[in-house]
């Protein structure tokens, strides 16, 4: 493979790590390098307590089999996160918010949406709620130096958004989310996810997020435990909403609500300020329109 697309910086990097951006757009499948792909390129899997003999069998000693091979990009995404899952103490916060007024919200606009050409759906409120959050929560909006001495405040707010495709997770990312509006929001978000895939989502659209979001709603489950994409600390994960009895102090009550799942690096993170990022950005949820000021 040649003419391989990537910024100096991540060619300097590479040459930093000693990495051969050649071979490695060879091992991923792609010419478009991106900082990330640099860093996991560099990450070399240990096998789990050191013994290799757990994977080393002959499983056709006990019934049929048949094999296919890993492909480069998802290879690369496996050594990625397994690093991520042995280096950062992680934990998840489990919590759930109240959709009724954004689907309100959302029906309202159904009109003015489908003039714009727009497809608004329930993840553009989730970006905009979480770009405010950030805003009110720094410590969320780091990342911690490879020596853990020093943490990383950042002052733009970008959202890296999970797309599930063929090849993989791609997380492509939208800049300054906490500058944009609700329209143009789910616009980029549309946009990205139907770019990604088809693998036409350029090295500048990736990588450099604040926090990302990985969200299942849309196939099912009530709660998971997202691992934390590095060098952020910390990651939001969505299931599907779903009517839920709600006790209102008199009686239940049927209230569509979202599992909220966060999980974070307790190294910068502590359980209190993650329980109350998630309970204020649960807030943001429960009246959109606060979110829109």
């Amino acid at each position: 493979m040649t003419d391989v697309i990537a910024p100096p910086s991540v060619r300097a990097l590479a040459r930093q790590k000693g990495i051969d951006i050649e071979q490695l757009a060879r091992d991923i499948g792609r010419k478009s390098i991106a900082r990330e792909d640099v860093i996991a390129g560099g990450n070399k899997p240990a096998p789990a307590s050191g013994d290799r003999s757990y994977w080393e069998v002959d499983h056709s000693l006990y019934g049929e089999i048949t094999s296919e091979s890993i492909s480069r990009f998802a290879r690369v995404a496996a050594r990625n996160m397994a690093a991520a899952h042995s280096l950062i103490p992680a934990v998840t916060h489990h919590d759930r918010a109240d959709m009724s007024a954004v689907e309100a919200f959302r029906k309202e606009l159904k009109t003015e949406a489908r003039q714009r050409g727009v497809k608004l759906t329930a993840l553009a409120f989730h970006v905009r709620g979480l770009a405010r959050v950030l805003r009110e929560f720094p410590r969320f909006n780091a990342s911690l130096s490879a020596d853990c001495e020093t943490l990383f405040l950042k002052d733009y707010v970008h959202i890296g958004i999970a797309v599930d495709t063929a090849q993989g997770l791609i997380v492509p990312v939208i800049r300054d989310a906490d500058k944009k509006g609700l329209w143009q929001l789910a616009g980029e978000i549309s946009d990205l996810a139907s770019r990604a895939q088809e693998r036409k989502v350029r090295p500048d659209e990736m990588g450099g997020a604040s926090m990302s979001i990985t969200n299942l709603g849309g196939i099912g489950g009530t709660a998971f435990t997202p691992i934390v994409n590095p060098p952020e600390v910390a990651i939001l994960g969505i299931t599907r909403a779903e009517m839920q009895p709600v006790w209102d102090g008199g009686a239940f009550q049927p209230v569509l609500m979202a599992p909220l799942d966060l999980s974070y690096d307790h190294r910068v993170i502590n359980g209190a300020d993650a329980a109350r990022f998630l309970s204020t950005y649960a807030g943001f949820l429960a009246d959109p329109r606060r979110m829109m000021i």
